[in-house]
């Protein structure tokens, strides 16, 4: 069944059950006005070009019953990242996915200070212009019965494209995933079979939905399980979201790292006591965060990995099997396959290489673009890029990006196992990003960027105790505000160039630590 089919199912199921409590605009909708809501968008979207319509508005009920109205009037979603360059991202997706008309909001374009670009329709305007007679049709089609109303929205197959995300750009241009149908709902099912997810469980949607962690964990799930959603726009409101989820109750909640840091730090001991079910992703978790959490809240933060060309989840710890340190157990429906990058060969236990997946939850391929997709898809595997390996009790273990590892003095060594040693090292509240510069002359060697004045030579000392001398920083580069995409990871890529341009202005460094 398609995602927008199954919402309609769930909610004929469920109408008089709470959908979205919206804590944002302080509006709350049970699912048959959901419904309807959808089926007014849907109707309104089909006067616009078939094929692509660009959405960019925050994580709200509005945003959410687009997407459903999108889908249902046979356009296809392409979310659009409006935290870093709204104008910019917009412009990008209609260039690169050859469309014009984009769904968005008057009072975001007014925050985020982006200009109205051509193609642009405000849902404020839309929304006004519903006349008595449209609500009405509307909310005619939504009484009647469930098979009925599927035959009165788009029908298609489940291999159609449901959705384009674009990837975080955190190392290059960012590219047009293809996720299809089939591809979220095996996802959500499948995880949610493994970590046991039910109608009865509240989801606190904290996530932007134009990444894929907030799309299919915090829009689709709720809505195709019959969950209710508790959303809000904005994930760095670190005390609010801790007041809802004190008053709320939620038994969900997933995030990045970052992210669980701001609300640890902002919340009251217990704020987070309801949840059954709290997972970290889209970083690494430092094993402080989840101490943090269990100390102040009683709450175990889980661990899981997932990538947007795999819709996302591909393993995740969970309350009956948790590992920490790990990336948990890959999920049923996911095969994944550890290759040593340089020989092709399959990795034993414990030895690190590059992790491929495979499994229904694996993208159709970036659009329009045959050559990046053939490089990472092969017979059905998905090179994700990034290294690790599986212990003998099936645990995933993440060892950082491929493109994380620098060669240093003919030695390949992994900066993401030098950040995690560090992290350990630095003041609460510091935050570090290791990186590798090249020079021609001395060959690449590693600098560690922080976000305040550490005592370096005592770091360094502590540092020698778990890493080669190959492997130590061999300068600290002060940056004290690091950049951070909106999905809340640290943007490698910008302080990779912002390193590499302080090089040549030593007074902007913490002088050398090794000679």
């Amino acid at each position: 069944m398609l995602l927008h089919q199954q919402f309609v199912c769930m909610a004929k199921k469920y109408a008089g059950k709470m959908a979205i409590i919206d804590k944002t605009t302080g509006k709350s909708i049970n699912y048959s006005t959901a419904l309807i809501g959808a089926l007014i968008l849907s109707s309104k979207f089909k006067k616009y070009d078939k094929g692509f319509i660009g959405i960019m508005i925050p994580t709200s009920a509005g945003c959410a019953l687009s997407v459903a109205g999108a889908l249902m009037s046979g356009r296809i979603p392409v979310m659009i990242n409006y935290s870093t360059g709204a104008r910019e991202n917009a412009l990008y997706a209609q260039k690169k996915c050859k469309f014009k008309t984009i769904i968005t909001s008057k009072a975001l374009l007014e925050k985020v200070k982006c200009p109205v670009i051509d193609g642009m329709v405000m849902i404020e305007d839309i929304m006004e212009g519903v006349t008595t007679g449209e609500k009405l049709k509307a909310a005619l089609k939504s009484k009647l019965p469930v098979k009925m109303v599927l035959k009165m929205i788009h029908q298609g197959e489940e291999n159609d494209t449901a959705t384009i995300l674009f990837t975080s750009g955190s190392e290059k241009d960012p590219k047009a995933v293809q996720l299809t149908h089939l591809n979220i709902a095996s996802n959500l099912i499948n995880f949610g079979k493994y970590v046991s997810l039910s109608d009865s469980d509240v989801l606190l949607a904290n996530l932007v939905f134009f990444h894929v962690f907030g799309l299919t964990v915090n829009l689709w799930t709720p809505l195709c399980y019959g969950m209710t959603m508790i959303t809000y726009a904005n994930p760095l409101d670190f005390q609010t979201i801790s007041n809802i989820a004190r008053e709320e109750r939620p038994t969900l909640m997933v995030g990045t790292p970052s992210f669980f840091w701001g609300y640890l730090q902002k919340s009251e001991p217990g704020d987070y006591k309801s949840l059954r079910l709290m997972i970290a992703g889209a970083d690494k978790c430092p094993d402080s965060l989840r101490e943090g959490f269990m100390k102040k809240h009683g709450v175990a933060l889980l661990e899981g990995y997932g990538a947007t060309e795999t819709s996302p989840v591909v393993s995740t710890n969970s309350p009956e099997f948790n590992r920490p340190g790990s990336i948990g157990k890959v999920i049923p429906g996911v095969e994944v396959k550890i290759i040593n990058f340089e020989s092709g060969e399959g990795c034993k236990p414990r030895e690190v290489g590059l992790i491929f997946v495979k499994g229904d939850s694996v993208m159709k391929g970036y659009y329009d673009d045959p050559e990046q997709t053939a490089e990472v898809l092969s017979d059905g595997w998905y090179n994700t890029g990034d290294m690790g390996f599986l212990d003998e009790d099936g645990f995933l273990w993440h060892a950082g990006r491929f493109k994380r590892f620098a060669k240093v003095g003919g030695e390949m060594i992994s900066l993401v196992r030098v950040e995690n040693v560090l992290e350990k090292l630095l003041p609460n509240g510091i935050s570090c990003c290791v990186v590798e510069v090249s020079d021609e002359k001395k060959g690449s060697y590693i600098v560690a960027a922080v976000s305040e004045e550490i005592n370096k030579t005592e770091i360094l000392r502590k540092m020698m105790n778990e890493l080669p001398m190959i492997a130590l920083p061999r300068q600290f580069a002060l940056i004290r505000d690091l950049p951070i995409m909106g999905t809340g990871k640290i943007d490698f890529r910008s302080v990779t160039r912002m390193v590499q341009e302080m090089m040549s202005n030593p007074d902007s460094l913490q002088k050398d630590m090794l000679n």
